[in-house]
C-alpha cells in the first residue's frame, strides 16, 4: 500500500480525495488535516514513518509560504504532489524549485489525481498540463544554457545509457562526457532546478523537450 497524507484546509477537498483513493484499493489516506504543523506533529506522536507522498495545497491559510511548507516536508523524508488551481505559475514554480516532484490541478478529473498519486509514489516523472504552464511561464526557468554537446549527452544519459556507451555514441572520451554531465548539472543548479540524481536530471531533460516521458528509463 502507498501511504498518502492530504494537507489542505479545504476539507471538501480531503474528503473528495480521500474516498478516491480508497475507492482505488492501493492508496492508503494516513493523515488528513489543513497544515504542515498538524502532520509533523501526528509524526511525532505516532512515531509513524514519513508518508510515501503528500498531496498538498499550494496556499494553506496559516499564513505559510510555498517555499516552507515543500521544503519542510521534503526534509521530513516525503514526496511532494502540488494539488491545486495552479493559477499561479509564479507558485507553481517555486513549489518545484523547493522540491516538490509534480502538480496536479484541482479541476482535473479525480482519476487523473489518482493517478499522478501513483506516479510521484512510483518516482516517475510527472509532466503535465500544469508542470508544462509553469515552465513555460518563465524562460529562466526552463533554460539552463546548455550547450549543444551538453544536450546531446544529458539526451543520451538521460534516456538511461551508462555514461561510457554516451561516450562512444558521440565519439568522444568518457571524461569529457563525465565533464559535461558535471556541467550540466552545475547549470541546472544555478537556475534553481535541481540535478544531483539520475531521476532529478531526467526530470529536467523532459522539462526541457530533450526526452520523451515515455519509455524513458532513469535506471543506470
Amino acid at each position: 500500500m502507498t501511504r498518502v497524507a492530504l494537507i489542505d484546509d479545504h476539507e471538501s477537498v480531503r474528503l473528495g480525495v480521500e474516498a478516491a483513493c480508497a475507492g482505488d484499493g492501493g492508496l492508503d489516506v494516513v493523515f488528513s488535516g489543513s497544515t504542515v504543523s498538524e502532520y509533523v506533529r501526528w509524526r511525532r506522536s505516532t512515531q509513524a514513518a514519513p508518508v510515501d507522498v503528500v498531496v498538498l495545497d499550494l496556499t494553506l491559510g496559516d499564513g505559510t509560504t510555498v517555499t516552507e511548507n515543500v521544503a519542510r516536508l521534503v526534509a521530513d523524508g516525503s514526496s511532494i504532489l502540488v494539488h491545486s488551481v495552479a493559477d499561479r505559475p509564479s507558485a507553481v514554480r517555486e513549489s518545484l524549485v523547493a522540491g516538490a516532484i509534480g502538480v496536479v490541478s484541482k479541476s482535473s478529473p479525480i482519476d487523473d489525481v489518482i493517478s499522478a498519486i501513483r506516479s510521484v509514489a512510483d518516482g516517475e516523472p510527472l509532466h503535465n498540463v500544469e508542470w508544462a504552464s509553469a515552465v513555460d511561464g518563465d524562460r529562466d526557468f526552463a533554460d539552463a544554457q546548455l550547450s549543444a554537446r551538453e544536450r546531446d549527452v544529458l539526451r543520451l544519459y538521460a534516456a538511461g545509457l551508462p555514461l561510457k556507451i554516451v561516450a562512444d555514441s558521440l565519439g568522444i572520451a568518457y571524461s569529457t562526457a563525465k565533464e559535461n554531465i558535471t556541467r550540466v548539472r552545475t547549470k541546472y543548479v544555478e537556475v534553481g532546478r535541481p540535478a544531483r540524481t539520475k531521476l532529478e536530471l531526467l526530470r529536467r531533460a523532459i522539462e526541457d523537450g530533450l526526452v520523451e516521458s515515455e519509455g524513458a528509463d532513469a535506471r543506470g
